[in-house]
């Protein structure tokens, strides 16, 4: 399988490129709360995407049935296709299908249709509320949007939910039930409820006074991770397929692994036993060893507790080896975009293979003793890197990883 199309929609740019730019050039688009009146949080920071015109890429009155999180997937996945210039006619159809995964999927419009039908009584309840609320209504939209008729599917593995979309579109090309699949995550639960409920959980970083430096993976003086909003897509491609058409390919998609720690709700194993496990299953799948991964794009979310157990985690399975790879987490850059973090990991991956540059962690200003690897602080690197990792962790304990090779 190869990578052939990119699509972004971030808290730093609209499209892939620019994304990819901003993150190499290691700015940030972290800010103050702006989706509604934070004044009385404790947290009053997100990574908000902003300007988004969903006119861009849907018609007005698709624009009303859907919810932000599946307005974000539609506008990432025409994107990442015409990227890939791929233009899907007739029998094709039948041959391209969607992964397109999300964590809370419509939860914003749970909020507000629960205060409709509080105030103004069950009549004035819309009765677009299950289609738009359903997690997967953003990868069906894509299905119905392009006329892709090979499987569309969501699976939710909260913030791991956007690398096992990619792990499962190479699994759906292995089996041969598609030739070409857009893969990816897609987010937006900015919302008062769920900022307070992730406040009061004590995860998330109170650097209310200066947003940009508030999420800082592997730092000594990080202290949560900062609520992001956003989405990434990837076209992959049978190889062949690819090929018979000329196609630019920024990568080969080779593996994946999947694990569960059993331990913790939120937690994540202090130990990263089974996300050791996940990287060794990837590298594994895609017959690689761990001398061959040159880098690794990291869940890193910058709690406390989390970054530590993930550099444990890669010590574990890469050995000596460790002490060779370059990591970075674009969280610094854009905070956590939850269902959709590990999209934007696989496409950091994949752009880091294909450019040989590596993005740094930013905020990496007094390195914690704990994550004592090479987290490339601050300044994007210039390197060559043959292969990588991105690595994709969420609540409940569920990991999942995707391997890169240069195509």
């Amino acid at each position: 399988m190869v990578v052939t199309g990119l699509g972004a929609v971030t808290p730093l740019a609209l499209s892939a490129a620019d994304t990819w730019q901003a993150l190499v050039a290691g700015r940030s688009g972290v800010g103050r709360i702006t989706a509604f009146d934070a004044s009385a949080h404790s947290v009053q920071i997100a990574g908000e995407v902003k300007e988004f015109d969903p006119g861009l890429y849907m018609d007005a009155k698709t624009t009303g049935r859907l919810e932000r999180f599946a307005q974000f997937a539609v506008a990432v996945a025409r994107q990442a296709l015409a990227d890939a210039g791929l233009t899907v006619e007739g029998e094709l159809g039948d041959r391209v299908g969607v992964v397109m995964n999300t964590g809370a999927g419509g939860t914003a419009l749970v909020e507000r249709e629960k205060v409709v039908l509080q105030e103004r009584g069950p009549r004035r309840v819309s009765p677009l509320f299950v289609p738009m609320m359903m997690s997967n209504i953003g990868a069906c939209q894509i299905s119905i949007e392009l006329g892709l008729r090979g499987p569309a599917i969501t699976s939710t593995a909260a913030c791991a939910s956007g690398v096992l979309a990619v792990v499962d579109a190479i699994r759906l090309i292995q089996a041969g039930d598609a030739d070409v699949v857009i893969t990816g995550g897609s987010e937006s639960a900015l919302t008062a409820l769920s900022i307070a409920a992730m406040a009061n959980m004590r995860a998330l970083s109170r650097r209310n006074d200066d947003p940009p430096r508030a999420s800082r993976p592997f730092d000594a003086d990080r202290d949560g991770f900062v609520f992001g909003e956003g989405a990434v897509a990837l076209v992959l491609e049978r190889r062949a397929f690819a090929e018979a058409r000329g196609a630019r390919i920024y990568a080969a998609a080779v593996g994946g692994g999947l694990t569960a720690d059993a331990f913790h709700i939120t937690a994540p194993d202090p130990d990263g036993r089974s996300a050791a496990r996940a990287m060794r299953h990837a590298l594994e799948h895609a017959g690689l060893q761990p001398v061959d991964i040159d880098y690794v794009c990291a869940h890193a979310t910058s709690t406390p507790v989390g970054d530590v157990a993930e550099v444990r985690a890669i010590r574990e399975a890469f050995g000596s080896h460790a002490e060779r790879l370059a990591i970075s987490s674009p969280k610094s850059m854009v905070g956590h975009l939850l269902g959709a973090a590990g999209a934007l990991s696989a496409l950091v991956a994949v752009k880091a293979i294909h450019e040989g540059v590596i993005p740094p962690t930013i905020n990496l200003d007094r390195q914690d003793p704990e994550c004592d690897l090479d987290c490339v602080p601050n300044v994007a690197r210039r390197a060559r890197v043959r292969a990588a990792l991105a690595n994709g962790f969420g609540f409940g304990g569920q990991n999942a990883v995707a391997a890169f090779t240069q195509a």
